[in-house]
């Protein structure tokens, strides 16, 4: 009998409530706390179970981070090389619908549209890009410049060009151009993350005037941005910091390695708490009372939630988890966070999708969860599931439900499942599951909606799976369908309708470009594909790594999405899909060339045009 995937709650033994002194102010002095340490009336961290713990000083936060690095340094640094275990097995079909799966009344009515112009993941939750609109104002970032246009016109037309160089340092942003940012009420947030991945800087611009902004606050983090998230006037930014980056020695000569070790150990046990925290000119920018100490060995450094009001930029909350995690999913009330060891290699948009599986510690994900408040974040519950989250898109929360698709690891047998899991007091606990799908296969895409998941999995063919979750306790598979290629990100085109945009493939699983699907999910038990578009050769869909790059129009019935093609010498187009009687006509566009076909944009605007952003550019794009 195949070994099953499981939730399994990570809390050992009775229900603890610690109350732990707070740190106060941001520039601490080991064991110099106020009122001799004593724990305040309401201390900023209440932990109701076991897996997260606080601790009583700064110091002993400090040795925590301490005692785990000096396990992970050797005499080349920090840690080694890294093995990735392939799992393979034998081809095995899928698990088919019982016959009590018939026609479901679920549907993909969830919709994904934002008023700011960003395809985003969570209704409501709006989410960091190099373009915002508001009514006739329209923002984009360009080489370290804040670019307002007015579109209300014939043409759009530029309104002010604000530098923003003081703001990002010295060392640049990531990419080109780069940053991101955030609108609301007036006042734009914008994010670049410095070129060593370091440090972020965060600048929040006063457009009440737009012909003359003005840049209200300036901060830069020692801590990477991964994720920007926008809620009820609320921006909230997920920061990491990793491993410090000290001058370890390597072995040289005779006892080279034990003297290399014995000098590595000693630059890990003389770092300070700013080595491990996010800091602001040096100093750590959370109370070492906010930072929570997962009782489960997870990959080791700082996960910070920062919070603020663009109103009163300044005025910022922090809750931390002493763990490096780039793997955060945020609904409208819920902040939750996957523990597991770092993906290598950069990524250069907040937005992006990762291209591969971080790697799981021992097989099996802690997650954490905080209920949002305003700028505040509490830790309510935890659990762990066995097998690998893939990205953001992998999670998904309604109701009280949390709902996660995993893939195989070492603790599980060589298949993906979609779990659903409630919060019962501090837990969170498995509720429902459904095995078996795309065994010997990998997750390419998940799309949540509130009864249903659309899960796409992919080795030879691409079997997509509809999964009904109106009982969160007894989800079941409704039907598949089983086609060449796979789609890598889906997005719902009303009830009865879906579209997938990857690649496409031969019976014998090579990728040959980019492709466009449209399925028909009108019988969830037996879902449909009517139509393909299949680009040339080599080509890759945009929306793949990053949705941004796809703009969905209801009433004109039309996709606007990217397809590049090239690493030298790239060249994007604009793919305009129009949608008739179960069919897709295309028309191509060529728009951009080289590094700036990241960045092109397909915004929709209230006066019904749709303005085109490239890398030089902003323009009315023909329909």
């Amino acid at each position: 009998m195949p070994t099953r995937t499981r939730a399994r709650s990570l809390v050992t033994g009775a229900t603890v409530v610690t109350s732990l002194a707070a740190a106060v102010g941001i520039g601490y002095v080991l064991g110099d706390e106020p009122d001799g340490g004593r724990p305040p009336a309401d201390p900023p961290i209440v932990l109701a179970n076991a897996d997260l713990t606080t601790v009583s000083s700064c110091e002993e936060l400090l040795d925590s981070y301490v005692d785990r690095a000096l396990e992970a340094v050797g005499p080349y640094g920090w840690g080694g090389p890294v093995v990735y275990d392939v799992m393979t097995s034998a081809d095995a079909g899928a698990a088919a619908p019982s016959s009590e799966a018939m026609q479901s009344g679920v549907a993909t009515s969830r919709s994904t549209s934002n008023e700011s112009g960003t395809n985003v993941q969570e209704v409501g939750v709006d989410e960091a890009d190099v373009v915002k609109v508001s009514g006739s104002l329209l923002l984009r970032l360009r080489d370290g410049e804040l670019l307002a246009y007015d579109v209300a016109g014939d043409e759009p037309r530029l309104l002010s060009s604000t530098l923003l160089d003081d703001a990002r340092g010295s060392s640049g942003w990531v990419g080109d151009p780069g940053g991101e940012m955030v609108l609301v009420d007036g006042r734009a947030v914008v994010l670049g993350t410095s070129t060593d991945g370091r440090s972020t800087t965060i600048t929040t611009v006063d457009l009440a005037d737009p012909t003359s902004p003005t840049v209200v606050d300036a901060t830069t983090v020692a801590g990477r941005a991964s994720a920007v998230r926008l809620h009820d006037d609320v921006v909230r930014v997920v920061l990491q910091n990793g491993l410090p980056e000290l001058d370890f020695a390597a072995p040289d000569g005779t006892l080279g390695e034990l003297r290399a070790r014995l000098r590595n150990r000693a630059l890990v046990r003389d770092t300070t708490l700013a080595d491990w925290l996010p800091t602001v000119d040096g100093a750590p920018l959370v109370d070492c009372a906010d930072v929570a100490v997962p009782e489960d060995e997870v990959a080791l450094g700082t996960t910070t939630l920062l919070a603020f009001d663009p109103a009163e930029p300044t005025a910022r909350t922090t809750t931390a988890v002493a763990t490096d995690s780039a793997i955060s999913y945020f609904s409208t009330d819920r902040f939750y966070l996957a523990a597991s060891a770092p993906p290598w290699g950069w990524v250069d948009c907040m937005g992006c999708r990762p291209t591969s599986v971080p790697p799981v510690l021992g097989g099996s994900t802690p997650l954490f969860a905080f209920a949002l408040d305003g700028t505040r974040a509490t830790y309510v519950a935890s659990g762990e599931v066995e097998g690998t989250i893939a990205d953001r898109w992998s999670m998904d929360a309604v109701g009280g439900s949390l709902r996660v698709a995993v893939g195989p690891s070492s603790e599980t047998g060589n298949f993906n499942s979609v779990l659903t899991l409630r919060e019962e007091g501090s837990e969170l606990v498995e509720a429902g599951r459904v095995d078996q799908l795309g065994v010997g296969e990998e997750i390419k895409s998940v799309r949540w909606f509130d009864d249903l998941a659309i899960v796409v999995t992919f080795r030879q063919t691409d079997p997509l799976y509809a999964i009904d979750l109106t009982d969160p306790a007894a989800p079941r598979l409704l039907g598949e369908l089983k086609i060449p290629g796979f789609s890598e990100y889906l997005h719902p085109l009303g009830e009865q309708r879906l579209i997938g945009m990857g690649q496409d493939a031969s019976l014998q699983g090579v990728t040959r470009g980019a492709q466009a699907a449209l399925f028909d999910v009108t019988d969830l038990t037996d879902p449909r594909q009517l139509d393909v578009v299949r680009y040339d050769e080599g080509t890759q869909a945009g929306a793949a790594t990053d949705p941004r790059q796809f703009t969905w129009l209801p009433e004109q019935r039309t996709v606007l999405t990217v397809v590049s093609q090239g690493w030298t010498g790239t060249t994007g187009w604009v793919s305009v899909l129009s949608l008739a009687d179960g069919s897709m006509g295309n028309r191509m566009v060529e728009v951009e060339h080289g590094t700036d076909v990241a960045d092109v944009r397909l915004v929709p605007l209230a006066s019904g045009k749709v303005a085109l952003v490239t890398g030089e550019d902003v323009s009315f794009f023909a329909l």
